[in-house]
């Protein structure tokens, strides 16, 4: 029978079979080490997506307006992160930010609105 190493530190492991740490230490940080890399990417895309939909909201005082794309690219705005889409019935396609949507409309225009409601 072959030795059994903790999967964090790699001492070997005395008592039960499916034993897979040596202490709670040890499993503890072999999980928060697993957990952390998933969670960086997601706290890392959260933060693009809130700052996308700040950036929407604090331009788009009204509901709906046209502001340039280079304003919004001025203010940091990711156009590789959205919440969703939505498409209407006539195939036009708003990316949305949460609660905040757009649409290019020109080469340098940009339709923002402030919820699905609001697309006709």
């Amino acid at each position: 029978m072959s030795e059994r190493k903790c999967l964090e530190c790699g001492d070997i492991l005395h008592g039960r079979a499916d034993q897979k740490f040596c202490s709670d230490q040890c499993r503890n940080a072999f999980n928060n080490k697993q957990l952390g890399i998933s969670n960086s990417t997601i706290r890392r895309i959260n933060r693009i997506l809130k700052k996308n939909q700040a950036v929407l909201s604090g331009l788009n005082i009204k509901g709906k307006m046209t502001v340039s794309e280079s304003d919004l690219l001025k203010k940091g705005f990711n156009f590789n992160y959205f919440t969703h889409l939505f498409i209407t019935h006539q195939g036009r396609t708003y990316h949305f930010c949460y609660d905040q949507g757009y649409m290019k409309v020109d080469r340098d225009k940009v339709l923002l609105i402030r919820n699905q409601e609001q697309v006709r």
